[in-house]
């Protein structure tokens, strides 16, 4: 990697505590929230997206305006009140933005799409969105129409005129569109002719998949792409986000899915101008190996890579083959080559598809079909999300050679159309290389998260973003290489455990884990669960055990958001239509899912299936709440800068979205922090005392003494059971965690083993007790010490 030159932001902070601002959640919360999340020990408050969005958005991700903020989420006097507010208290602010896609669901919502239905290409700001006029008339496709409307003449059922807020309006069921000047006369006009004159045509859903002529984010018809890199379009988009950091409101942004940008390397540049080089992070997915690249103005990204890595040291390399036999051995990286051809050929053949007419520009000669073969193979073959390669920047070209040579042995007989195809994809200044790129991480996200991660349940908790299933565990060594890297050249990117778009929650994937220290029992009881409630995939069935085992909760009855029956045949719902394989979102199969939906009720309802599930549960509790301190402080106090996802300082046991998105009860953490810390780990009943104990001594450590974490290197363990331990000091402050806590236990404890501890008397700040180096003694109340030196 090259050595990166960018300044340091003057304000870096220390850790961040995410919230996700919704109506029930807005800006005036968070801002009465403050004071917590600093006694918490939180250096900065770190907000999801705060810009106008669509109408009752839960998440604010489908931005439909830059030049306000979202009303329903507190507007314009709730970020000064939380700017003001963290000011008093010393807090930074970091917000989540999305530069790649406005929301465009309700057209009326955003004005510059309405502009653009309504004008056309001539609309002012037909130039922001990456549309392709030519190919379909001049008109742009909006898929929105159901096949039962579809006459064999070509008129739309349900196509109405109705006077609205803007004028004359063509309607679509309840779906308005505006009607350009001159194309009606007024409400007697025939419906069919006037929509035949419009500058937009409302065509068959399914033709999403094909005929597309907007780029969308990902496969999402409602989400539209904005072309950031034309400058005034930047500045234009950004006008709001420039009022924050001049006004002194917001100290540093998340950039939410740079991969979708054409340059994200000039956007980023474009935005350190903007901001006067404040703290950056990206929302970028590294693949096992790959480095961001050191020429981005960006201080890392937002720690997919560290969950990745915290994950894998915590997990019995032991159980790899067992779970391979209880698997059927299945290649995870072929399923992932089938699944992605299918989503280039499928949900995203109208990119496929455009990439090749943007090629065509500049190759007239490459076969239109051929063309689309070789493209989509060669998206399917990418080893990572994508490459940044431009007329300046050679960044990634060597993952496009791995996907030459894959593609050329998968399919000699495209051999001469990918000769044609090589230069001009290498080509960093031609359109269809650049959109080439901004196209293969939308199949890598659509092909593994979004369905792969559904199929393949050898150990589920390591089927999460960012991470690589087939990569079973991580050697402490290996870690403590990892992290001195990181300390070296992203010492201030993000770590995390749990967001809004993690599979499970943190705690979830540790009592997860346990599964692997013990593969032959949780094979008899998978076995015998199996028998109970056949299903007619075992895979998925594998899949959602582990899931109800994972997140099972101590009071099953109402939660805020739902309860816990609710919420797993939510989970289930998602996960076998995410999946693909045997009933999908879109042409659902009433009968497999009612059998799954039969198994989730069986877990809650049937005592033999309780029966074994209570086993299960028997022997991973308390190794996985072990696991799941021992991850959350080993994430604190690692390299870089630490968020804490809302409500994780106590046991985080959600699932995927929007489970994971559901209130958090802050009067219950506020109580539980004011009372003070337990003693215990605990069992299933307690709601993580301890974990909050470990992250507000963490926190407060890391804001208060941050001289103590200016450094890394790993702590070595002598005994009987040393390799139970990871322990690194990061300069004056000692991590200390339990590995594989089921195998200590049934192996006899900790015995003689003793940590190679640096010289010096050392204490441990959650029990305020010296330590010889004794582990057992060290870790006699908790599986995990923080350790500070003396002096």
């Amino acid at each position: 990697m090259s050595a990166r030159t960018r300044a340091v932001p003057a304000r870096v902070p220390t850790s961040t505590y995410r919230l996700q601002v919704s109506a029930e959640q807005d800006l005036h919360s968070v801002a009465a929230l403050l004071p917590h999340l600093h006694d918490l020990g939180a250096d900065w408050v770190y907000l999801s997206p705060l810009l106008a969005a669509e109408p009752g958005s839960s998440h604010g991700y489908d931005v439909v305006a830059h030049d306000h903020l979202d009303p329903e989420r507190g507007g314009e006097e709730g970020l000064a009140a939380v700017a003001e507010t963290a000011r008093r208290l010393g807090l930074g602010v970091l917000v989540d933005i999305v530069p790649n896609h406005v929301g465009v669901a309700t057209p009326a919502a955003d004005p510059w799409w309405w502009e653009v239905l309504r004008h056309g290409r001539d609309a002012g700001h037909a130039a922001a969105f990456d549309v392709d006029w030519d190919t379909a008339g001049q008109r742009l496709r909006i898929p929105v129409v159901g096949e039962d409307d579809l006459a064999e003449d070509g008129t739309i059922g349900h196509l109405t005129l109705a006077l609205g807020e803007h004028g004359l309006e063509l309607h679509y069921w309840d779906q308005a569109f505006p009607v350009a000047p001159g194309t009606a006369s007024g409400l007697h006009d025939d419906p069919q002719e006037v929509h035949a004159r419009q500058h937009y045509e409302l065509v068959d859903w399914h033709r999403a998949d094909d005929d597309l002529n907007y780029r969308r984010f990902f496969a999402v018809n409602t989400l539209a792409a904005v072309r950031v890199e034309e400058p005034e379009v930047f500045a234009e988009t950004h006008v709001e986000i420039a009022r924050w950091f001049r006004e002194g409101l917001v100290d540093g942004l998340r950039v939410d899915h740079p991969d979708g940008l054409r340059d994200p390397r000039g956007y980023l540049d474009d935005l350190a101008r903007l901001t006067g080089g404040a703290y950056v992070l990206v929302e970028k997915i590294l693949e096992p190996g790959e480095e961001l690249p050191a020429s981005w103005a960006t201080e890392g990204t937002t720690g997919y890579d560290a969950l990745a890595l915290v994950d894998r040291v915590l997990v019995d390399p032991a159980g790899e083959g067992p779970l391979d036999e209880l698997g059927g051995r299945a290649d995870f990286h072929a399923m992932v080559h089938d699944l992605k051809r299918e989503v280039a050929d499928g949900i995203l053949g109208s990119e496929t598809a455009r990439i090749v007419r943007d090629l065509r520009r500049d190759v007239p000669r490459l076969p239109i079909g051929r063309g689309e073969d070789a493209v989509a193979e060669l998206l399917a073959c990418f080893p990572v999300y994508r490459s940044y390669l431009t007329p300046t920047d050679r960044d990634g070209e060597e993952h496009l050679t791995q996907a030459f040579e894959a593609a050329r042995d998968r399919r000699p007989d495209l051999a001469a159309t990918f000769d044609l195809l090589e230069p001009w994809l290498r080509d960093g200044g031609c359109d269809g290389a650049r959109r080439f790129q901004q196209t293969s991480g939308m199949v890598m996200a659509k092909g593994v998260e979004d369905c792969a991660f559904y199929r393949y349940p050898r150990l589920t908790s390591l089927n999460e973003v960012g991470g690589d299933p087939s990569v079973f565990s991580t050697t402490v060594d290996d870690f403590h290489a990892a992290m001195a890297r990181r300390q070296q050249d992203w010492p201030h990117a993000m770590t995390t455990l749990s967001t809004h778009d993690t599979k499970r929650g943190e705690d979830v994937r540790a009592r997860i884990h346990v599964l692997a220290e013990a593969p032959h029992r949780w094979a008899d009881a998978l076995e015998r669960l199996m028998d109970l409630v056949p299903l007619p995939d075992p895979g998925f069935a594998s899949l959602l055990w582990q899931a109800a085992i994972g997140a099972w909760p101590a009071d099953e009855g109402e939660q805020p958001g739902g309860d816990w029956r609710s919420r797993l045949h939510g989970y289930a719902e998602k996960a076998m239509r995410e999946a693909g394989d045997r009933t999908t979102w879109t042409e659902p199969d009433e009968t497999y899912e009612a059998a799954v939906h039969g198994a989730v009720d069986a877990a809650l309802d049937r005592e033999d299936v309780r029966e074994v599930i209570g086993e299960v549960l028997g022997w991973t509790v308390d190794p996985g709440w072990s696991n799941a301190l021992a991850a959350k402080l080993v994430a604190l106090t690692m390299p870089g800068v630490p968020d804490v996802y809302q409500g994780s300082e106590l046991w985080e046991q959600s699932l995927v979205d929007p489970d994971n998105r559901r209130p958090v009860d802050h009067d219950l953490r506020r109580s539980m922090l004011a009372a003070g810390p337990g003693s215990l780990v605990g069992g299933l009943e307690d709601p993580g005392t301890a974990k909050l104990h470990v992250v507000t001594t963490a926190l407060r450590l890391r804001r208060d003494r941050p001289g103590l974490f200016t450094t890394y290197a790993g702590v070595g363990a002598e005994g009987s059971a040393a390799d139970h331990v990871l322990a690194f000091d990061r300069g004056g402050a000692l991590t200390v965690a339990t590995r594989l806590p089921l195998g200590l236990v049934e192996g006899g404890g900790w015995g003689d083993t003793r940590l190679d501890l640096p010289p010096g008397r050392w204490r441990d700040v959650l029990t305020d007790r010296l330590t010889d180096g004794s582990v057992g003694s060290l870790l006699s109340a908790y599986p995990v010490a923080l350790l500070v030196k003396e002096g």
